[in-house]
């Protein structure tokens, strides 16, 4: 990922609608994982629209100084 946030947020604007698979912390030795679509950025944060497996829909947002800092990894799905 880029090493700033401008660079980070530009990266993620032309990614808007693609498949990604997001890894964050979520406490000491635990990682949640999220499949989903980007769906919108704003100038401090990104949400992405997740399915679960009963056919909801949800949301989650981070922050792009999460990406900066390492604490979520994101990877865009090439295939879908």
């Amino acid at each position: 990922m880029p090493n700033s946030i401008v660079e980070i947020k530009k990266k993620l604007d032309e990614r808007i609608g693609e498949h990604v698979l997001v890894k964050a912390q979520a406490g000491r030795k635990r990682i949640t994982t999220h499949h989903g679509i980007l769906s919108k950025t704003y100038p401090a944060v990104f949400v992405i629209h997740l399915n679960d497996e009963q056919g909801t829909l949800d949301r989650v947002s981070y922050s792009y100084t999460d990406l900066l800092t390492r604490n979520i990894s994101i990877a865009f799905d090439e295939a879908e």
